[in-house]
């Protein structure tokens, strides 16, 4: 049975990546190109993340340049086997949301990041990429929603109430942000184990809000997406949930 706790009275607004910080972690920023990452881990591993997200970009531009309309395409585009692996994410996140596969990349970095840092540290990882967020987390974590220009803006928190060993939430805007929407929700978070397909799917359901009343149908569709464990929709100060989360006044 699916649970969902609406949120009580709002608390006061603070930056989501303040929201995110972990007292046992050490925080640390890396920054390449378009890519912003806010990392908390038990060790600071700057100079590998930055050769990671090298490595991420690398992968991702030398695709885009043998694949024509890669970066423009606002529609799934077919798997390709001897795609790099991010590519390869990308794509299948595209087909399963019904989205492009740039549509992905923020939550398919963040996800190849956190990876790679697990894979060399023992111990709690949350990386952050403009609003993406996957990390491995052994206690319960809250990640604020930052929507915008609604009065719920960084005063509702998701927290999941299942434990996955990794974990991601992505957020998109209609509203706010560089990324592409035809939409207008001011928020769509989306949990899943998969940082691409949380990603894409953000941007698909945020594609269907045009009207406050869209909310009631559009929650529902969360449900269709293999792979989506839960998923918020943040429109003025109307707000619809669905699955296992508790949203938490902040």
């Amino acid at each position: 049975m699916k649970r969902v706790k609406r949120a009580k009275a709002p608390g006061s607004i603070r930056t989501y990546r303040a929201f995110m910080k972990r007292g046992h972690l050490r925080s640390f920023r890396v920054r390449h190109k378009e890519t912003d990452l806010f990392i908390q881990a038990q060790e600071d591993i700057s100079e590998q993340v930055s050769n990671w997200v090298v490595e991420a970009r690398t992968s991702i531009e030398a695709y885009a340049r043998r694949h024509e309309g890669f970066l423009e395409s606002y529609s799934p585009l077919p798997e390709d086997p001897l795609a790099p692996p991010i590519v390869k994410e990308m794509l299948r996140a595209g087909i399963l949301a019904g989205t492009g596969p740039m549509a992905a990349v923020a939550g398919a970095i963040a996800q190849f990041i956190c990876k790679q840092a697990a894979s060399i540290l023992s111990g709690e990882i949350i990386v952050e990429n403009g609003g993406d967020t996957y990390f491995r987390a052994f206690d319960p974590i809250t990640v604020a929603i930052h929507a915008a220009h609604s009065p719920l803006s960084g005063k509702i928190g998701i927290r999941p109430l299942t434990s996955y060993e990794f974990l991601s939430i992505c957020t998109s805007s209609g509203t706010v942000g560089h990324s592409r929407s035809f939409g207008t929700a001011d928020a769509v978070s989306v949990v899943s184990e998969n940082g691409a397909l949380a990603d894409a799917v953000a941007t698909a359901v945020g594609n269907m809000i045009k009207e406050k009343k869209d909310i009631t149908w559009a929650v529902q569709r969360f449900q269709e997406f293999p792979g989506v464990l839960a998923g918020v929709i943040i429109k003025g100060d109307q707000i619809g949930a669905w699955g296992e989360i508790e949203l938490l006044p902040l």
